[in-house]
C-alpha cells in the first residue's frame, strides 16, 4: 500500500517523442494530391494553417509503437525503467484496435507489467485530460511513477479528397514521466466540455456487427471550431493560473495545442503574452491531436528553450466539444 498520509504531488521527470520516418513537406502532399485531382498549394496551406510539414505512419508503424517509442525515451531521460512505472495512460483517438487498450499494448512493448494502463479520449485534449487524471492520482496515492503518452495515428481516419482537412493533420507521439514528490510540480489543472458543440469536430462512423456505420472520416466546420476554441483557450489558461495565485505575467512559456497558426497567435494576444514565449511545432509535425502538446514540449526541453524551475502552461482544445489545461514547474 503506498502512504498517503504526507502530502504528495506529481513532478515531471522526463520528456520523449516520437515520429513516423516519412516526412512529408506541403510541395510534395501538393503533389501527391494533384495525381488524386484535388488541387491546393504550399502557399494555401501555409498562408491559412502555418504548416509546411507533417509526419505520415506507413507499414508497421502504428498508434502503439509510436507511442512505446515516446514512452521509452520519456523514461530514459528521466532515469527511470518500465519497471518503475505503476500507472500508464495513453491519450488518443486512434487507437489501432477496439480493445484492449493502446496503453496496455504500450505496456507489452515496453514491459511495464503490473500497474494500472488505460487510455484516455478527449481528441485535441486528451493529453492534459490524462495528465490532470495522472496528477490525482499521484496526489491520491494510487501511483509514485506515471507514464503518460499521447499517440496519433490521424492519417488512418483521413478524407484524402477533403483539401481542408486533410492538410492539417500528422502522426506522433509525445510522453512525460510524473513521480510523487513533496514539492509541487504540477501547479493545478481545469478540465471542461460541452457535448452541445459535438457535431463540429467528429469522426461519426462506428463499426456494427462487421459493417461500417455512418461516416468513418474526419469532419470538422473549421470556422466554429476557431471561434469556441479561441474563447475556451483564454478562459482556461486564466482559470488555472487564478487557481495556483499566479499571473500570466509569471508564465515562462505558453505550449497549446498545435492546431492552427492562427488559433496559436490569436490565443496569445489574448492573453497578452509575447510569441516568443509560445512555443510552436505546428509548422514542423502539423496537427498530431492528443500528440501536439506532449511533442511540442519535448521539442522545446531537447532544444534547451524550456529550463528547470520554469513555469510552463500546457493547453488542449478538441472534438466534444473539450478542453483543458495544465500549469507546471518543470
Amino acid at each position: 500500500m503506498h502512504d498517503i498520509s504526507s502530502p504528495r504531488f506529481a513532478r515531471i521527470v522526463g520528456t520523449g517523442s516520437a515520429l513516423p520516418e516519412r516526412s512529408v513537406s506541403n510541395a510534395e502532399l501538393v503533389a501527391e494530391l494533384a495525381e488524386r485531382g484535388i488541387e491546393t498549394s504550399d502557399d494555401w496551406i501555409v498562408e491559412r494553417t502555418g504548416i509546411r510539414n507533417r509526419y505520415l505512419a506507413s507499414g508497421d508503424e502504428t498508434t502503439a509503437t509510436l507511442g512505446a517509442q515516446a514512452g521509452q525515451r520519456a523514461l530514459d531521460a528521466a532515469g527511470r525503467t518500465a519497471a518503475d512505472v505503476d500507472l500508464l495512460i495513453v491519450a488518443t483517438s486512434t487507437p489501432d484496435q477496439i480493445f484492449p487498450s493502446t496503453a496496455c499494448l504500450i505496456q507489452r512493448e515496453l514491459g511495464a507489467f503490473g500497474g494500472a494502463a488505460f487510455d484516455v479520449q478527449a481528441v485535441c485534449a486528451g493529453f492534459v485530460y490524462a495528465l490532470a487524471t495522472a496528477d490525482s492520482m499521484i496526489r491520491s496515492g494510487l501511483a509514485r511513477c506515471a507514464l503518460v503518452i499521447g499517440a496519433e495515428t490521424f492519417s488512418t481516419i483521413l478524407d484524402w479528397s477533403d483539401r481542408t482537412s486533410c492538410v492539417l493533420f500528422g502522426d506522433g507521439a509525445g510522453a512525460v514521466v510524473l513521480v510523487a514528490d513533496q514539492l509541487p510540480g504540477i501547479l493545478s489543472t481545469a478540465l471542461h466540455a460541452d457535448g452541445r458543440h459535438a457535431s463540429i469536430l467528429c469522426t461519426p462512423g462506428s463499426i456494427r456487427k462487421g459493417e461500417i456505420v455512418g461516416h468513418p472520416f474526419l469532419k470538422m466546420d473549421g470556422q466554429a471550431v476557431f471561434k469556441l476554441a479561441v474563447t475556451v483557450l483564454d478562459s482556461v489558461a486564466r482559470e488555472v493560473l487564478d487557481k495556483a495565485g499566479m499571473a500570466v505575467a509569471d508564465l515562462d512559456w505558453l505550449i497549446p495545442h498545435q492546431a492552427n497558426i492562427r488559433i496559436l497567435q490569436f490565443t496569445g494576444r489574448r492573453l497578452g503574452i509575447d510569441s516568443g514565449r509560445v512555443i510552436v511545432t505546428l509548422d514542423r509535425h502539423a496537427n498530431t491531436s492528443a500528440a501536439s502538446v506532449p511533442l511540442a514540449f519535448d521539442v522545446a526541453v531537447r532544444e534547451g528553450r524550456i529550463q528547470s524551475a520554469q513555469h510552463v502552461l500546457l493547453q488542449g482544445v478538441g472534438g466534444g466539444f473539450a478542453w483543458g489545461a495544465v500549469l507546471l514547474r518543470f
